[in-house]
């Protein structure tokens, strides 16, 4: 798969696990369709995309024995490593350490590395 294609596969399970966890109504923002995503967040998407299929693979698919909240810090990690990449100075949101997301935020990042499993 293409880095391309698996940044989509990123930004679909992204916007599907918001739809399910977001308590209320989502930000535009959170649910915008691919073709409006900005470039740097398709890039950051499609890195992040590579570094969870890069750690299954490498697993020896072992991975999948991770428990779901293994599986939403590695994602919110790989995530954050992006945000430093593409900001001089992200918005503490952008890289908050995993116990201070939201839960909807992390058990979206749980859905994002299963849907990664599955692809």
């Amino acid at each position: 798969m293409s880095q391309t294609e698996g940044a989509r596969v990123f930004r679909e399970a992204w916007i599907a696990g918001v739809h399910q966890h977001f308590p209320g109504e989502p930000k535009a923002g959170y649910v915008t369709p691919w073709d409006d995503t900005p470039q740097w967040e398709r890039e950051a998407a499609g890195s992040v995309y590579d570094q969870v299929r890069q750690f299954i693979e490498i697993s020896g698919g072992h991975a999948s024995r991770l428990s779901r909240e293994q599986k939403s810090r590695f994602v919110a990690t790989c995530w954050t490593a992006q945000m430093f990449k593409h900001f001089e100075d992200p918005k503490p949101g952008y890289v908050a350490d995993w116990p201070d997301l939201p839960k909807w935020q992390q058990e979206t990042d749980a859905d994002i590395f299963e849907a990664i499993e599955k692809a």
